[in-house]
């Protein structure tokens, strides 16, 4: 008998712990909704950036790469991988990392041909392989000229 007084209980605790949460986060949206809550005062843009430190933040710059076709061997379901990428680079490095695109694109086409078909499929690959993208891009270019690699286009066919 105290077993089923026991799990009653619990259950009961779960419940007005959930009802209570659910009071709390209706309260809180009706709070803010009607205005009872006050929202933060909204900055000028000028003095918004200026705040975040935003003002001396160079705009970026990209070079364009040329898109990349690599076959991806005998016994993948997709025979082909195309992308097509930008690389972010440091503001006045452009002409440096356009010298070395031909370099780029090398490590590029032997990493993706060495990229097994399944990796592709997988929740993240995109971010890794980005990753490892972007590593390997920075092994080849000038020191600290390239930030980010963007992908432009990814497709198996």
């Amino acid at each position: 008998m105290s077993d089923t007084a026991g799990k009653r209980g619990r259950g009961m605790f779960i419940a007005l712990a959930g009802a209570s949460l659910l009071i709390g986060v209706g309260a809180g949206f009706y709070g803010v909704s009607s205005g009872l809550v006050p929202a933060p005062p909204i900055l000028p843009a000028s003095s918004a950036a200026g705040a975040a430190g935003l003002e001396s933040w160079p705009a970026p710059s990209f070079v364009l790469l040329s898109p990349l076709t690599v076959s991806l061997g005998p016994e993948a379901r997709a025979r082909h991988l195309r992308v097509a990428l930008q690389l972010e680079v440091a503001p006045g490095s452009e002409r440096a990392v356009a010298e070395v695109v031909p370099r780029v694109l090398d490590v590029l086409n032997m990493f993706l041909r060495a990229v097994d078909e399944r990796e592709f499929e997988m929740p993240r690959a995109m971010a890794r392989l980005r990753a490892q993208m972007l590593r390997r891009v920075q092994l080849v270019s000038p020191p600290g000229a390239v930030h980010d690699v963007l992908i432009q286009e990814f497709v198996l066919s």
